[in-house]
């Protein structure tokens, strides 16, 4: 995801940086743009782990309902 073509985002998934990693390889895949954003300062200084809001995967606003389908049925996979 470029700035060129940011548009308003849309979280569509919450979790660690290991679940976050594992969605946007997904969302690649299937060529939705899409970036991490860490939430938690966990990330920075371990001794806090746990204590933030977790990862994001967002995704421009159009391309929202077509992640959270790929991301469901890949759970229920």
């Amino acid at each position: 995801m470029t700035e060129a073509n940011k548009e308003k985002l849309a979280t569509v998934f919450t979790g660690t940086a290991w679940q976050a990693e594992l969605i946007k390889g997904m969302l690649d895949t299937n060529d939705i743009p899409c970036a991490i954003m860490d939430e938690t300062i966990g990330a920075i200084t371990s001794s806090y782990a746990g204590f933030g809001k977790g990862v994001l995967v967002v995704v421009n606003e159009a391309d929202k309902e077509k992640a959270l389908e790929l991301i469901k049925d890949s759970q229920e996979g």
